[in-house]
Parts: C-alpha cells; structure tokens; sequence
C-alpha cells in the first residue's frame, strides 16, 4: 500500500537540482523523489547472491586483464588519454 507525504519549504536551489535531475533520467519529479530516497535509504537491498553472481560474470569478462603495481604507477605518472 502507498503513501502521500507532502514536503514543504524546499530551498528554491534544491528544487532546481531535483528539477535538472529528474529530466536527465526521464522521470517525473514524483518518480525522481522515490527514487532517490529509495537510493538513499537503502530500500533496493541487493540478496548476496545476486551480487556475487554478478561480481562473478563481470571476473569472467575481465579476468584477463592483470593490472600490476607498475602499470598503474605509470598511469598515473603518465596521465590518461
């Protein structure tokens, strides 16, 4: 079952970040709220074994990719492209 709350004195700021927001992920502001108090609140808990068969897929797909200590250093030395 839902619930309407309604929020009131909204720094005129935050509600032009919340504005922006919503259009760059095409949800109304409604739609933008819930999610980000879901984001923020945690409500979208992942089960532990969605998320290591995830980490498993993505090993696969990179697996190969060895980064060592010394690569990174230069890296960072040289800068990205």
């Amino acid at each position: 079952m839902s619930t309407t709350i309604t929020v009131k004195n909204i720094p005129p700021e935050l509600y032009e970040r919340l504005k922006q927001s919503a259009a760059l992920h095409h949800r109304s502001i409604n739609s933008e709220v819930i999610s980000l108090i879901e984001e923020n609140l945690g409500a979208k808990k992942r089960k532990p074994e969605g998320f290591l068969a995830s980490a498993r897929a993505l090993r696969e797909k990179t697996g190969r990719y060895e980064l060592k200590k010394e690569f990174i250093d230069r890296t960072k030395r040289e800068g990205r492209p």
